[in-house]
């Protein structure tokens, strides 16, 4: 069933009003995954959690994006395109590649995020599918150039800051460690800020207000969490960098 235009515009600013609501509350809770796990309820493997978690999103993007009834001309293909191939590392390749063997992440958090990409991939898909129209001049309009820009500069902070966190284990090794190198020297969580840069450059090269959304609750998602990440390391590590801010560099 086609939901009109109008609605489906109604339906994206109610998200994004959903995301400021949801930032503050955000900023005061600690989700209890990753380095912050705590028993809350039933547990499952964290790997697959994530994954479980994560899969709905380039698959219902895909769906909806195939089946809308619009015309798909070229750029509704690459925004798509791009959007699953961060999904799939994201999905995928980075769970898999953790060094993260028998450690547990709580069914809550699984159905929480599951939740948001029940949302943002059928929102994303459906748009690209639908609505979405882009002439052929776009290849050269400013705003796709630079958000094609921010958008690999964020992924490329995304996945190196990954790199980073991914090989300060070596094999057989547990617990934590300080990261150095790349972005670490200013901020906490690179990573985490790169894929707000990364998604902000989505909504530029794309610039579209269902777009935008996905950035806007990317920024309200993981702003907290980078501050989450920055207070465990103070609290974890005496000599911690006191010169480094939690996810946004020279600024929080």
């Amino acid at each position: 069933m086609l939901i009109s235009e109008d609605n489906f515009y109604l339906i994206v600013y109610i998200w994004i009003g959903v995301a400021f609501i949801v930032f503050p509350f955000a900023l005061l809770i600690t989700p209890p995954y990753g380095r912050h796990t705590k028993k809350v309820g039933p547990m499952i493997p964290n790997k697959l959690g994530w994954i479980i978690m994560e899969i709905p999103s380039p698959a219902l993007c895909l769906y909806f994006f195939l089946t809308g009834t619009g015309d798909k001309g070229f750029f509704n293909w690459f925004f798509v395109i791009i959007y699953l191939a961060h999904y799939v590392n994201r999905t995928f390749i980075w769970p898999l590649r953790t060094k993260t063997s028998g450690k547990q992440m709580p069914l809550v958090i699984v159905f929480s995020a599951i939740f948001f990409n029940l949302m943002n991939g059928p929102i994303n898909g459906y748009y690209m599918g639908n609505f979405a129209v882009y002439p052929e001049e776009w290849i050269t309009d400013p705003r796709f150039i630079i958000g094609l820009l921010f958008f690999f500069v964020g992924a490329y902070i995304n996945i190196s800051s990954d790199n980073i966190l991914l090989n300060l284990r070596k094999p057989g090794e547990t617990g934590y460690k300080i990261p150095y190198g790349g972005l670490f020297k200013y901020v906490s969580s690179p990573n985490l800020f790169g894929e707000i840069i990364e998604w902000t450059g989505y909504a530029i090269m794309s610039w579209s207000v269902p777009t935008a959304s996905f950035a806007i609750w990317t920024a309200a998602n993981l702003i907290p969490r980078g501050i989450d990440h920055h207070k465990w390391y103070l609290k974890k590590f005496t000599d911690y960098p006191k010169e480094r801010k939690a996810v946004l560099p020279k600024i929080w």
